[in-house]
């Protein structure tokens, strides 16, 4: 009996193994009107154009962003570029996904609607409205709402930077930050926030953000700001000071900015602050990005603690940081006080030696550059940096620098180098005697 009751129940579970197979085994067409016409793929949020064919939303967005003003399917010129949502459609496949669920089709969720042109310039209009009449606490929801909808997805991001947000929202910042700055503390931050959200700014915004009132505001933020204002602060000024070299003397001249700057490199926030502070510091330092550099802002830079710093740094760092790290650093040794900070460190050597050809292209050609620096000014007569740099391998690394090629202005530092290296090849072994203990004489 007992026997017999098993068969009965294995017969039962084979039964509904079969069924299941059958079941997955089963091909589930999708409806073709369910169907995106461009992708072919089952629509998550379908959208009717001015022409009367629905697509998928991503898919018609692509095409329409490529530069085409035609209905892929009609090729007639369309009216208007926003598509309309097409609930219709949408209920009925989340329906049809409801009732094909037993084949593991999951229900698409319901989209957020992104946010319409219309809706931009409304919010915008109000926004000038309430800054006129200095309502700070209206302007702060305002801009709130516009930051909500930006973090939502990138096409509303896209639709308020097209309709003018940046300008409108940089001039709003200017406003607010020549009226009482304690009262307005909480929008101006909040501006700040968004802005950071919305770069890279235009020409219009950075003429707003570069006046006196807001530099110092900004200033304001790097220096007493939580974690949060202190970053957005960096990152704006990153855009607004890295083309202006009138800009950037502004703000070197307000109290505590360079300050505040280093700040950030020493106790950084996050990489992508520590990745802005130093491209602000390298604009000031470098040759390269004005037709002057002021040394009295390199010494500024050189008191503050900044090579040390920047050495230890380049220890462990990923690779944008080295790179614009050993930009700074190359603007700081053109002065002798920071080439002295340099031959004191005993990490500045083994450091510059270890990234060429290890990092990139960038980051070979500023150490060479920085190496060049110290060698060509080194008055010592021990040899001083130059036989550091035997120590640590520079003759071969160059040697190699040459052999793999490189732009001229390099290559002509590194050939000047390796002469200036050879002198004092006598004073040690370049290559390990113990790799020849092996060998016999012939």
């Amino acid at each position: 009996m007992i026997s017999s009751w098993r068969k009965i129940r294995a017969s039962r579970h084979a039964n509904k193994r079969n069924g299941l197979d059958d079941l997955s085994n089963m091909e589930v067409s999708i409806p073709t009107h369910f169907r995106c016409p461009i992708s072919l793929d089952l629509m998550k949020d379908p959208v009717t154009l001015s022409t009367g064919i629905t697509y998928d939303r991503h898919s018609i967005e692509t095409w329409i962003e490529a530069g085409n003003k035609t209905c892929p399917i009609t090729k007639q010129t369309l009216s208007t570029l926003e598509p309309i949502p097409n609930h219709t459609i949408r209920k009925m496949i989340q329906d049809w996904c409801v009732d094909n669920s037993s084949y593991g089709i999951e229900r698409i969720p319901t989209p957020r609607i992104p946010v319409s042109s219309h809706q931009v310039t409304e919010i915008l209009s109000k926004i000038v409205a309430v800054c006129r009449r200095e309502e700070a606490s209206a302007c702060q929801e305002l801009v709130a709402k516009i930051k909500r909808l930006v973090k939502e997805n990138e096409r509303n991001k896209r639709c308020f930077v097209a309709n003018g947000t940046v300008g409108v929202l940089a001039s709003t910042f200017e406003a607010f930050s020549k009226l009482s700055f304690d009262k307005n503390v909480a929008v101006l931050e909040e501006i700040l926030s968004c802005l950071s959200l919305m770069t890279p700014l235009d020409g219009e915004a950075k003429s707003f953000l570069g006046s006196n009132s807001s530099l110092n505001c900004m200033v304001w933020f790097l220096k007493s700001g939580d974690l949060s204002a202190r970053a957005n602060s960096v990152v704006v000024l990153k855009h607004v000071l890295s083309t202006d070299q009138k800009k950037m003397e502004e703000f070197s001249m307000i109290e505590g900015s360079l300050e505040a700057l280093v700040k950030v490199i020493k106790e950084p926030v996050s990489p992508t602050t520590t990745k802005a502070s130093l491209l602000i510091v390298y604009y000031m330092v470098s040759t390269s990005s004005s037709s002057r550099v002021d040394e009295k802002i390199i010494k500024r830079f050189i008191g503050m603690g900044l090579i040390e710093r920047l050495l230890q740094m380049l220890v462990d760092c990923d690779k944008s940081i080295c790179e614009k790290a050993l930009g700074v650093l190359d603007g700081l040794c053109l002065t002798n006080e920071g080439r002295e900070k340099a031959y004191d460190n005993a990490l500045t050597m083994p450091v510059l030696v270890k990234k060429i050809l290890r990092v990139s292209d960038l980051a070979t050609e500023f150490s060479v550059s920085i190496v060049w620096k110290l060698s060509k000014n080194d008055t010592r007569e021990d040899g001083g940096v130059l036989v550091e740099a035997l120590q640590v391998g520079a003759f071969q690394k160059l040697l190699l620098l040459l052999q793999f090629g490189c732009n001229e202005k390099i290559k002509d530092k590194a050939t000047e180098l390796l002469k200036l290296l050879n002198l004092h090849r006598e004073k040690l072994e370049c290559i390990d005697s113990m790799d020849f203990k092996n060998l016999k004489r012939p």
